[in-house]
Order: C-alpha cells, then structure tokens, then sequence
C-alpha cells in the first residue's frame, strides 16, 4: 500500500520547499497530505525528540472543533481564525457547515502569511463550494489592520457583531520583542461586545521535569525551521485575555476544555503540554 505522505503535492508559485515549514509539519502530524519531503523528515526528527507531538496536535483540532461548536451554540455567526495553517481535516469551516443550524448563515476568514497555506485553502474552499462564505487573507498576524482591512475580512466579516477570533496553536511563534500582548489587545479593540477570543500555547510547566526536559528539545528544534518558536508558562499566558470574561472551564488543558469523551492513556500523557481557554468580551 503507498504511503499518501510519500507522494508531495505540486507546489504552488512562491512555496519554499527546501525548508521545512511549521503549516506544512502541523499538517503531517494531524495526518494531512500538504507536506513536502523536508517537511516529513524534520517531523520525524522532530517526533524522536517529543513522541507525543501527533496527540498534541490532534488535541489542538479536537479543542478548536469544541470552541468553534460552542460559539455556533451561543450565537456567534463569524469566525476569523488566525494563523490557520495549511486546510486539512476538521477545519473551521467544516465543522460550521456540520454543525450550524439549517437555514442560517455563517461565515469564516482563515489567514496564514504562508503560500502554501493560501493557495490549498483557496483550492478545498473551491471544492466545497463556500468561497462566498469562507476565505483566506495571506497575510502576517502581526498586521492586524492589514488584516482586518483586507477587501476578503469585509466582505465576509461584519466587526460590528459578534466574531470568534481564534488564534490556535499560533502565538508561541509571537517572540516577546513582538509584543504579543499589545497585538492580542489590537484584535481585543477592534472586536464587537460578545466576541470570543479563543487561544492555544505550547507549555511545560504544568509537566513532569523529563517532559519539560522533552519540550524544550522540541522547541530548541524549531529554531531551524522558518517558524522559531517560544515556551510560555501559565503565569504569562493568562494575562492575554485581558479584561474580557472567561468562558468555562477558563484557562486550562486542551483536553480539559468542556471534554466529549474520556481520555485514554496516551491522551492523558499529552494532557500538560499546552495551555487553553476562551475569553468573551463583556458589553461596554
């Protein structure tokens, strides 16, 4: 039987392939399709160093599957999800189409500065027929303006109601002389009383001192790829959200996140290595 991983996709104009990229290992590890040699290989290596890197990144899609069901449960009809990655299964937009009420609308604005991301997520967006519905901003989450001006945010997103901001998996690779808190706080301002702000982190403090010693290997290797990324800790995380109100269960672990099933073993393993919650923002 041939390996799917073993058969790269053509690459679209402008995607590097000669390094590999955090979209396009994200994408291997959650089993996609969307991934070069380079990319595969430095997952592997990546994968020696922290065994559990695939249950954690299927535990990142499971948690933003709950959130983006949540916010459909509490009215929310607009979803602007930064730093989307390269489409695969379980996006934003899937679990709208399965789980909005018949008969209404919703609508969803993926960004990514990454080609290869754009270019496959406006090619299944043309697939399931939702481009007048759903769409992709190429453009760096450190923009916000450029962002939220963006003729694709406007035509498909109404700032005057209620968005599910989501920024999953994202901000470890917001370094601090980026300012991460003033860039949350610029997405915090230009959003509608009601919004939800949903965020996901790499951490380890919450882990056992081997794990920690694990994570931090795993980090350290991404310094290699062209997204270096950052270990933050509970403490600085929290702050993020803001003055906005926590939705229950708060800051917490991804599987701890208003659960749907029991955790198996492996799961529970996984359990400490990132932090999660959802902030809504009160009326003024």
């Amino acid at each position: 039987m041939t390996d799917l991983n073993d058969a790269a996709p053509d690459a679209p104009t402008g995607v590097d392939t000669e390094k590999p990229s955090a979209a396009r290992m994200y994408d291997w590890y959650l089993g996609g399709t969307q991934n070069w040699a380079v990319d595969r290989e430095f997952g592997k290596k990546v994968e020696q160093l922290f065994p559990l890197i695939k249950e954690v990144a299927r535990q990142n899609r499971q948690f933003l599957g709950r959130v983006v069901k949540a916010a459909l449960d509490a009215g929310i009809r607009q979803f602007l999800d930064i730093g989307s990655g390269v489409p695969t299964v379980g996006n934003v937009h899937e679990v709208v189409r399965d789980h909005l009420p018949a008969g209404e609308r919703a609508t969803v604005v993926y960004v990514d500065y990454e080609p290869v991301a754009a270019a496959h997520a406006t090619l299944i967006l043309e697939e399931h027929a939702a481009t007048n519905w759903a769409g992709i901003v190429q453009e760096d989450l450190r923009n916000p303006e450029r962002i939220l001006r963006h003729e694709t945010t406007r035509r498909l997103l109404d700032l005057g109601q209620p968005v599910c901001l989501l920024m999953i998996a994202v901000m470890h690779f917001v370094g601090d002389h980026d300012r991460p808190v003033d860039l949350i706080r610029h997405y915090q301002r230009k959003l509608a009383p009601g919004s939800w702000l949903a965020l996901t982190h790499l951490a380890c403090d919450d882990a056992s001192e081997e794990d920690q010693a694990a994570v931090r290997r795993f980090a350290d290797a991404y310094k290699n790829t062209s997204n270096p990324g950052w270990l933050r800790d509970r403490g600085e995380i929290e702050p993020w959200f803001g003055d906005w109100t926590m939705v229950e269960p708060g800051l917490t672990h991804l599987p701890d996140w208003r659960p749907d099933h029991e955790l198996n073993a492996v799961e529970l393993r996984a359990r400490p290595f990132w932090w999660c919650g959802v902030a809504e923002k009160p009326a003024t």
